[in-house]
């Protein structure tokens, strides 16, 4: 599912009057994952599932064209721990 069709199932399932509603709420929704993140480090959405701002050492990496030992800089990234209640929907 892309976000288009994200925004079209939200817009039915909520009876929303049109898609560009539905398309404010779902990008109210990754802004404020987004803000979340950025504030705190965590966002923690019960039943769903949890995302986190996770940090990456530098590494040591390899050029795949020319074999070539390059060093990777340690960045940061997002994670997501599903919550029970979504392990639980996918089975």
């Amino acid at each position: 599912m892309n976000k288009a069709q994200l925004v079209d199932l939200v817009a039915k399932t909520h009876g929303m009057e049109s898609k560009a509603a539905a398309e404010r709420a779902v990008n109210a929704v990754i802004e404020g994952i987004k803000a979340g993140l950025k504030k705190d480090g965590k966002v923690q959405l019960v039943g769903f599932g949890s995302f986190s701002v996770r940090k990456r050492a530098a590494r040591m990496g390899r050029n795949p064209q020319t074999g070539e030992r390059i060093k990777i800089k340690a960045s940061k990234t997002v994670g997501f721990t599903p919550g029970q209640a979504l392990k639980n929907a996918i089975k």
